[in-house]
C-alpha cells in the first residue's frame, strides 16, 4: 500500500510490478524544497523499477494543471521572458503518453485519472 499525503495541484505515479509490489512517486507541479523536480521523477522511478516487470501505470490527480511537457522540462527550468506552456484542458492521453515514453512502457499500459484534492491511497 502507498499513501500520497495531501495530493492538490499535483500527480501521482503508481507502477503495479507483476510481482505484486509498487513503486510510486508524488510529482509536484512546483518543486518542494528538498525533493525532485518534476522533469527528474519519471527517471527516478524508471530507475527505482529497476528492469522489473510491470503491469500497469497508474497516473492520477489534478490533470488540467499539467501540461505532458512538465515531465521533460519543469517549470522552474524556464528563463525570464521564456513561455511556461500552458495546459489546454486536460490531456489524458498525453499525460499518458509522456508518462509511457519516459518510464519505457506500452501506452496502453499507462491510465489516467482526474481525482479531486486529498489523500490518494493506493493498495
Amino acid at each position: 500500500m502507498i499513501t500520497y499525503p495531501s495530493v492538490t495541484s499535483c500527480l501521482t505515479v503508481t507502477v503495479r510490478l507483476r510481482g505484486g509490489g509498487l513503486v510510486g512517486a508524488h510529482a509536484s507541479l512546483f518543486q518542494v524544497p528538498g525533493e525532485l523536480r518534476s522533469d527528474e521523477i519519471l527517471p527516478a522511478v524508471r530507475k527505482a523499477v529497476a528492469g522489473r516487470a510491470v503491469r500497469a501505470v497508474e497516473v492520477r490527480g489534478a490533470v488540467g494543471a499539467w501540461n505532458p511537457s512538465y515531465f521533460t522540462r519543469a517549470i522552474e527550468s524556464y528563463g525570464d521572458g521564456e513561455a511556461v506552456p500552458v495546459p489546454q484542458g486536460r490531456d489524458f492521453d498525453g499525460l499518458a503518453r509522456a508518462v509511457a515514453r519516459q518510464l519505457v512502457q506500452p501506452r496502453g499500459a499507462v491510465s489516467v485519472e482526474d481525482v479531486p484534492d486529498g489523500d490518494q491511497i493506493v493498495r
